[in-house]
């Protein structure tokens, strides 16, 4: 796993320094609605003294490659990287600004499988993703329905 901490840290309460703060794992994407599930995980760190770890998961595949078109794969990895970067910036500075603890994830694989397994091992108090907007989507099953459908860990579906 590839990890970073940013944002401010938050003194913990007195009289709870023998309980573990709650970790909250929250998808982003980059689309306005991981940014609302962002917000939400965050909230919710602030109300429960937690910590919050932003998990990006880019695919293993490529339409593109799966087509035998050709195509450009240090680029790609290059804009990827951009991404993952930019949104690692964002997520550090929203939680900064609300004094929230924050670990950055960025991975490659399945989306479900990366959450369900960073959330095992961090002993995840919670899962948040937002609600997919994307047609085929709901047609094929999004995200938040296959995280739904598991048992690894209570998941929160953010609906703008």
């Amino acid at each position: 796993m590839a990890q970073d901490t940013a944002a401010g840290r938050r003194s913990h309460a007195p009289g709870r320094n023998d309980v573990a703060a709650p970790v909250i794992v929250v998808g982003l994407d980059g689309s306005p609605s991981s940014w609302d599930a962002f917000c939400w995980a965050a909230g919710e760190a602030v109300r429960s003294n937690g910590t919050v770890v932003a998990v990006h998961v880019v695919p293993l595949t490529e339409p593109a490659a799966a087509f035998g078109v050709p195509y450009d794969y240090a680029g790609v990895e290059q804009a990827r990287q951009q991404v993952a970067d930019e949104l690692k910036s964002e997520a550090a500075h929203r939680a900064n600004e609300l004094g929230v603890a924050l670990t950055f994830v960025a991975e490659h694989g399945d989306a479900t499988q990366v959450l369900t397994d960073i959330a095992r091992v961090l002993h995840a108090n919670l899962v948040v993703v937002g609600r997919s907007a994307k047609v085929l989507h709901h047609l094929a099953g999004s995200l938040s329905h296959r995280l739904t459908s598991r048992n690894d860990a209570p998941v929160v579906v953010v609906v703008p």
